[in-house]
């Protein structure tokens, strides 16, 4: 069904906004390939790209992913260090923005929890609004198994945990994968974002695109005239300047 643009335009109350290649550089999952054989890191990636992609089912991939790389909670530590050094330009002004006219500022992502928090909090999102994949470790940090009952586990995950946190459908997400798109179906607008990886697919279905890896250029897409204004003439003004 074709969205309907008068319905559908701003405002929103919430904004939810995908980890891995939006508000991060990086794919965690890959990152923690880095020690694995070449031809396992490759099956990683190739597992990555096609769910990304909307090849295969995220379900058919993720438990393969996480049987390969098995994180500990060092690695976890180390890929949520990654994921802040890493951080797409603008994405701290435009949480800061969005906070400032009163949104929800949300992540909803299919990467692991423990790894987005530090993320979250650097960019001032609060753990609570933090929707991704848990990992359960043994007593010494090794790890055992993923939260296998996670909707954001497999696909159609999204839409389910977006509902459930905007049930009035006056919300926005901000992804660069199929897995993002699938929540369009309850969301009033879809930006990708392919400042980082473009996903031809993805890029087709959305509502807007955004193709410089910078942040701030999602705002354009996510707030009316008003709230632009109100930023111009406030502390914030910044993140519509750069």
């Amino acid at each position: 069904m074709e969205p309907n643009r008068d319905r559908d335009a701003p405002p929103y109350g919430t904004i939810f906004f995908d980890c891995d290649s939006t508000l991060s550089t990086i794919e965690g999952i890959d990152e923690l390939t880095s020690r694995l054989p070449e031809a396992a890191r490759a099956r990683v990636r190739e597992l990555t790209d096609a769910a990304m992609a909307g090849d295969l089912p995220l379900e058919r991939v993720f438990g393969e992913r996480l049987d390969a790389t098995r994180p500990s909670e060092a690695d976890l530590a180390e890929i949520a260090d990654r994921y802040v050094s890493t951080a797409v330009p603008g994405a701290r002004e435009t949480v800061a923005a969005l906070h400032s006219l009163g949104k929800e500022v949300h992540i909803v992502s299919g990467g692991l929890r423990p790894a987005i928090l530090p993320l979250a909090e650097h960019l001032g999102i609060t753990a609570e609004r933090v929707h991704a994949v848990g990992v359960k470790l043994d007593g010494e940090g090794s790890y055992v198994d993923f939260e296998r009952e996670s909707p954001l586990a497999r696909s159609g995950g999204k839409p389910e945990v977006v509902r459930a946190a905007a049930p009035d459908g006056r919300a926005a997400l901000v992804g660069d994968g199929a897995t993002d798109l699938e929540a369009r179906s309850v969301l009033a607008r879809f930006v990708c974002f392919a400042g980082v990886v473009e996903r031809p697919a993805v890029v087709a279905a959305a509502d807007n695109v955004v193709r410089e890896l910078d942040l701030t250029r999602t705002l354009q897409h996510l707030l009316t005239a008003d709230e632009r204004a109100e930023l111009e003439g406030g502390p914030h003004a910044g993140a519509l300047a750069r």
